[in-house]
């Protein structure tokens, strides 16, 4: 049997910190001068099990049946914990991140965690947090447990996935839990506890086109309807989320904003807008609808148009070129885009998930998602309270 090396402390935590820091076993053993491998899987192993008195021990017996955590004098203890404490604020150093990636509670936590060891201006200087920061950040978020209210104002832009902006939160409050609050209260309980909702991507604006009509513009930008079935929009945008490109084309009643019918397609192509029409004749069977949109090829096309006419309905188109006479459906397009794909990238789901996405905002929209122009009710609401 061959004889066993004592290895200083000192050589002993020096490993398990190049471990750590994902040095293989070999360097360290050639860095180091240590002999056997199974000496520093050991030493590791009482690192992760929080067994570092034994660093101090000398070897033999004395492994098993030396002194424990609970026997060592006070000095041996915080010796221990300084060594601890070093080498996490050593990794985190080490660790490669832009400032903006702290979570700002996890940096109040560790700062409190390790402020009777360090000067918290030292543990900033390892994290990279600047002091104005941190001291604003324990500000905001070290504050007593959120109130009554302020849970109920959470819980609810959770519930609509953050949705909502604070003037359809003091909505939901009122309705919903009879609770009536300033708007500008909601709004700055919604910043405390970063609760925003998300911001639509802005539109390039675009110059008015010559009209160059093929129907005439029967709509004029009056989007309110009298009835349900008296006027209709359309239009085509891209999905660019999924493995390939795809196309959404969508029917609304701008009676309630309700969408009446919706294809989703991997060519935009006539048969897309022609399988929406189909759809939304099925469901409603309209008497002389007007259904206006753009001057896109698929709706200037004989085949779309003939249909529409063979079923008494109107089209209407708008100028060339205006994206505002088509106002309603271009924004709710621009919706569903930054509510249901805001977090996602092109080519980063499959074109079912995205499906699947589509399919879940168009019911979340039309049951669920009030609307200031229904008096903060959903489409499906303010037509069946109507009727």
């Amino acid at each position: 049997m061959g004889t066993r090396i004592p290895y200083p402390e000192e050589i002993k935590w020096k490993a398990v910190e190049m471990k750590q820091s994902g040095i293989s076993t070999k360097e360290i053993m050639e860095t180091l001068g240590i002999k056997n491998k199974t000496q520093v899987e050991t030493w590791v192993r009482w690192y992760k099990n929080g067994e570092t008195h034994r660093f101090v021990q000398p070897v033999g017996k004395q492994y098993t049946y030396g002194k424990g955590p609970g026997e060592l004098s006070e000095l041996e203890k915080l010796q221990i914990n300084n060594r601890q404490l070093q080498m996490q604020l050593e990794n985190l150093k080490k660790v490669q991140r832009n400032r903006e990636e702290l979570e700002p509670r996890v940096v109040i936590k560790l700062v409190n965690e390790l402020s009777p060891y360090y000067k918290i201006i030292d543990i900033l200087a390892v994290l990279e947090v600047p002091k104005a920061t941190y001291y604003r950040w324990r500000k905001k978020y070290s504050s007593a447990e959120p109130t009554s209210i302020e849970k109920i104002i959470i819980q609810v832009c959770k519930a609509h996935y953050f949705r909502y902006g604070h003037r359809k939160i003091k909505a939901v409050l009122k309705r919903k839990f009879n609770i009536t609050l300033n708007r500008k209260t909601v709004q700055k309980n919604m910043q405390k506890y970063d609760l925003q909702c998300q911001v639509k991507v802005k539109r390039q604006n675009y110059i008015n086109g010559v009209s160059n009509i093929v129907v005439k513009n029967l709509l004029q930008q009056r989007f309110t309807a009298t009835k349900p079935n008296e006027k209709w929009v359309t239009d085509i945008t891209y999905l660019p989320y999924g493995s390939t490109m795809l196309y959404l084309s969508t029917i609304i009643d701008l009676y309630n904003n309700e969408i009446v019918a919706y294809t989703i397609g991997t060519n935009q192509d006539v048969s897309l807008v022609i399988d929406t029409l189909k759809s939304a004749i099925v469901k409603r069977n309209p008497q002389e609808v007007i259904l206006h949109s753009d001057q896109g090829s698929v709706y200037t096309s004989y085949e779309y148009q003939n249909l529409a006419k063979e079923k008494g309905i109107i089209t209407s188109m708008s100028r060339k070129g205006n994206c505002h006479d088509n106002a309603v459906i271009e924004s709710f397009h621009s919706s569903l885009k930054s509510e249901g794909f805001n977090t996602l990238r092109r080519a980063s789901i499959s074109n079912s998930k995205v499906v699947q996405i589509v399919n879940q905002y168009m019911y979340f929209y039309n049951q669920i998602r009030i609307q200031a122009k229904l008096n903060y009710q959903s489409p499906i609401e303010f037509g069946e309270q109507v009727a």
